[in-house]
């Protein structure tokens, strides 16, 4: 009779290693899906490119009012790659995550549905490194000049549009079939690039009390501050937390592991 103690079962990783094994997981995936950057890196830069050689008298407006276009544009479309990644592509992703089945392996572990957002949210972060410094990159070539001072309120004002953004795009990849989620992650996309606020100030476009509330136009705004004035703009960064806090008690309920 064999006297080898039977092996113990391994103890669970600590709640802040399995986020962190999860987000280490979720950011690989991302940087392998090419076309996923492509779109999400090429067509921000597109829109600076078009935009930089346009007359766009409607950025004289608030605070921005007789700045450099390049300048006023540049953080916009900064803003616009956060929304495309953390929104669009995260949106997408995640629906088609419940079709393939990997959300209900998800399911199985200890993770729960508040690590899955926020190894996430710190997936699109790293990869958010990547693709706002090739976007700076041509801004910075075509004449954009940051302010200083205002990377620090630039940053802060990424992380909680993430936040946001990523708890949204839950509640809708997380919810809707595949196929919906596709067509309306896109309409989305659409819709807050031209009349979000994103890459203009809300105060130029139409319906601007309304728009002003919208998380897109929140991080237009906290970025422009930051990067044109070298401000904090406490406003739009608690409207982003708002979002962020809001999308994410919303996710945890909604969000369903499979079809």
């Amino acid at each position: 009779m064999s006297t080898e103690a039977a092996p113990r079962p391994s103890a669970p990783a600590a709640p802040a290693a399995r986020v962190l094994a999860q987000a280490r997981f979720e950011a690989v995936g991302l940087l392998r899906h090419g076309e996923q950057l492509l779109v999400s890196v090429v067509l921000p830069v597109l829109a600076l490119l078009g935009l930089s050689v346009l007359t766009s008298p409607e950025l004289a407006v608030g605070p921005w009012a007789g700045r450099d276009r390049l300048d006023v544009l540049t953080p916009g479309v900064l803003a616009l790659t956060v929304l495309s990644t953390a929104f669009t592509g995260q949106a997408i992703l995640l629906g088609f995550e419940r079709r393939w089945g990997v959300l209900r392996l998800l399911g199985t572990t200890p993770l729960g549905r508040g690590g899955l957002l926020l190894a996430k949210v710190l997936s699109v972060l790293g990869v958010l490194v990547l693709q706002l410094g090739v976007v700076a990159v041509v801004g910075l070539t075509l004449g954009w000049e940051p302010r200083a001072d205002g990377l620090a309120p630039a940053l802060l004002a990424v992380v909680l549009g993430v936040a946001a953004f990523v708890t949204l795009a839950a509640c809708l990849g997380g919810t809707l079939r595949a196929e919906a989620v596709l067509a309306l992650a896109n309409l989305v996309w659409v819709l807050l690039a031209g009349l979000g606020g994103v890459v203009l100030p809300a105060a130029a476009l139409p319906g601007q009390v309304v728009v002003a509330w919208l998380p897109s136009a929140a991080l237009g705004d906290a970025l422009r501050s930051a990067l044109v004035l070298g401000e904090w703009d406490l406003r739009a960064m608690l409207v982003l937390a708002g979002w962020a806090v809001l999308g994410g008690l919303l996710a945890r309920r909604v969000l369903r592991w499979s079809d």
